[in-house]
């Protein structure tokens, strides 16, 4: 799993999806009534593991293969479970997504601050941009930035710019980061080019989102 082993946890916690005893005691069984709205707050503490810089990472799991049962009740679960994480946890949350906009569909984004998309230098990688732009908006999420990966970032730069897209930055294409993919470590341990405007992006963030926070608390007066 690439993402734990980017976070330096060796042994990555099993996905939510495939504790069905837990999902059918929570949220109901597969095929009947579900519980929309499942007790969720021990989950993080209970089925997240802890890497070495104090992140929890919690994987939720997805559909193995097609026609394995209903999807309600789990779906039910993780909703519940993104919510409470999002709306209750004081904890900053960052939700990994696959590639794509399928999850913009099922409207498993609602209630973020900041939509990022990694945008490769390439056509149809702006359009996928462009996409998630227009529906992000339509589920609610007011802000959204765009971080450049592999280098090329003057065309796309411009690009992103005339959708209305700001760049949090830059990841050049750095042979260190590869060198830590295939050791499977954490790439913060081996350092590098990318690294460090990860750093910088990761701070940008930051000042952003708390920007973002101040707007809605002066809203709410």
């Amino acid at each position: 799993m690439n993402l734990a082993s980017s976070l330096g946890i060796e042994n990555p916690p099993k996905p939510l999806t495939e504790f069905k005893d837990l999902i059918e005691e929570r949220a109901g069984a597969e095929g009947g009534a579900f519980i929309y709205n499942p007790k969720v707050d021990d989950i993080a503490g209970k089925y997240g593991v802890i890497g070495p810089d104090g992140v929890r990472m919690l994987v939720m799991g997805t559909v193995d293969k097609g026609g394995s049962g209903c999807m309600c009740p789990a779906s039910a679960f993780l909703r519940a479970l993104l919510r409470h994480l999002m709306l209750r946890e004081k904890s900053a949350v960052i939700l990994d997504m696959e590639a794509g906009i399928e999850h913009l569909g099922r409207g498993t984004t609602r209630g973020m601050d900041i939509m990022i998309v990694v945008v490769e230098p390439g056509a149809r990688s702006l359009e996928t941009a462009e996409r998630i732009k227009k529906l992000s908006s339509e589920i609610g999420i007011k802000h959204i930035a765009a971080v450049i990966n592999k280098g090329g970032a003057g065309k796309v730069n411009a690009r992103l710019e005339e959708l209305g897209i700001p760049v949090l930055g830059e990841i050049p294409f750095d042979q260190q980061l590869m060198q830590a993919d295939l050791e499977k470590r954490a790439p913060i341990e081996i350092g590098g080019d990318a690294v460090d405007s990860i750093v910088k992006i990761k701070e940008k963030l930051i000042e952003i989102v708390e920007e973002i926070r101040k707007e809605e608390e002066a809203s709410k007066k």
